[in-house]
């Protein structure tokens, strides 16, 4: 049992220490993601410091944060904090290889150049903001607080039919894996095999730099992409959860 003293010390704007006989047994970090969402960490062993640093941590806006839904004990230590579940994302590993679909009539996927692929960015975000709205959506689509959104043509695979960007993925390679972050097409054009089409092309590509897999995340309520996954023989590895605090929500 510890019985000695500890202190929670802020020690830059968005780091706290607990501190106990000089030495650190605990720390908190707050990042503010390109979303304008913050989300929380915390890093001990100890469930009275950890109650203490989030506590210590509560600000007049949402916060969140991301637990794995097998970690029982950080999961209950996030409740007791007056977190609770926003959305669960299931978690897939997706093999890669030869293009097995075929692309719809009339459609080219190709490389993006940035100024179509804005404009078809805004209005993917229009669409999802008009119909299943954000929460369904993963933080690569969710809405942008001022400024100019950073967006990376090298990092997305698009769908043109007619000279008009209609759909596009977006893969992270900087990783141990490579990352599909995102599956969109226009509603007009959807349920047409242009989503499929996309991930095809991309995972030929990825098996022909010498990847056997990527991974993906889905939001679980999002039940035609799970479907869509499913289909390319994706394996599902886990479910994450992420959780929410809201200004004035009691622990």
């Amino acid at each position: 049992m510890h019985t000695s003293p500890f202190t929670i010390s802020r020690v830059a704007g968005n780091q706290w220490h607990a501190i106990e006989n000089d030495l650190v047994v605990g720390r908190g970090h707050a990042t503010r993601r390109l979303d304008g969402r913050t989300f929380l960490s915390i890093d001990t062993w100890r469930d009275t410091v950890f109650n203490r640093l989030a506590a210590a941590m509560v600000a007049d806006q949402p916060q969140y944060t991301v637990v794995d839904e097998t970690d029982h004990d950080l999961l209950t230590n996030w409740v007791l904090a007056g977190f609770t579940t926003s959305r669960r994302e299931a978690e897939f590993v997706v093999p890669t290889g030869p293009s097995r679909a075929t692309v719809p009539s009339g459609v080219v996927i190709t490389t993006a150049d940035e100024a179509p692929l804005r404009e078809l960015d805004q209005a993917i975000r229009d669409e999802v903001e008009a119909g299943a709205g954000w929460q369904t959506m993963p933080a690569e689509v969710l809405p942008w607080q001022g400024g100019t959104r950073p967006i990376d043509p090298s990092n997305y695979t698009v769908a043109v039919r007619d000279g008009r960007y209609v759909g596009l993925v977006r893969v992270a390679t900087m990783t141990r894996r490579p990352r599909i972050g995102l599956v969109a097409v226009r509603a007009a054009e959807q349920r047409r095999g242009i989503a499929r089409a996309l991930l095809d092309h991309v995972l030929d590509g990825l098996h022909s730099w010498g990847f056997e897999a990527a991974t993906a995340e889905v939001d679980e309520t999002n039940t035609a992409a799970l479907a869509l996954f499913e289909g390319l023989g994706a394996r599902r590895t886990g479910c994450s959860l992420e959780l929410v605090r809201r200004p004035g929500q009691a622990a």
